[in-house]
């Protein structure tokens, strides 16, 4: 299901446009897949279901569930072969700053960026030491348990920030340990791709 384009324009509300942008990134991971390791070797085949849609779902459980609109200013933490981020920019985000410490994947991002007009900015750097700033909106896809995620974005976050997190099944676990040490609102959606995953949204995040 994941290549349907009546799914992206319906449920995604996605222009034909992007769907031709993210052509030209699935022919880019491709490409650079036989150079570097992006992703999983066995979800070659399956990048649109496994990786375009997975992050895509994310629009419209935003969309859904914040205040109907976007919001205008995204940070995207350990986003690798662009995960959810870049999917996230070319399927209607508003400006969108990546963060990833490997440089020959960032030069991946970056060429990605060039060739879709994708709104992206790449930071080749650890997450720990990107100087702060403030952004409306943190994702993050299968990159740190939840409290060291919060630690991560809470020097980025304001406290109308909210952040949106691609889990596992174990994310009430997690949520449970989280609030040894934070307090915030928390929601949880089922994820549109894998029966085992969760999507985590967090508000008014703060320390205990």
């Amino acid at each position: 299901m994941g290549r349907d384009e009546s799914l992206w324009r319906d449920r995604l509300g996605v222009s034909r446009e992007t769907m031709d942008a993210l052509a030209v990134y699935e022919r880019l991971l491709k490409k650079w897949q036989a150079r570097i390791n992006l992703i999983g070797p066995a979800t070659v085949d399956h990048i649109w279901t496994r990786h375009f849609l997975d992050s895509a779902q994310l629009i419209a459980h935003i969309r859904d569930h914040s205040t109907h609109q976007l919001p205008a200013h995204w940070l995207d933490f350990g986003v690798g072969a662009g995960f959810p981020g870049l999917v996230l920019a070319l399927c209607g985000a508003g400006r969108i700053d990546l963060v990833e410490s490997d440089r020959r994947k960032c030069s991946f991002l970056r060429q990605v960026i060039l060739e879709t007009g994708a709104s992206a900015h790449v930071h080749t750097a650890r997450i720990e030491a990107l100087p702060p700033f403030p952004v409306d909106l943190i994702t993050a896809r299968a990159l740190a348990p939840l409290d060291r995620l919060l630690d991560y974005a809470y020097a980025f976050a304001t406290p109308q920030t909210e952040m949106w997190f691609l889990k596992g099944k174990e994310v009430q676990l997690e949520l449970e340990n989280c609030r040894k040490s934070w307090v915030f609102d928390a929601e949880t959606f089922e994820s549109w791709t894998d029966p085992q995953a969760m999507i985590v949204r967090l508000r008014t995040v703060s320390r205990a």
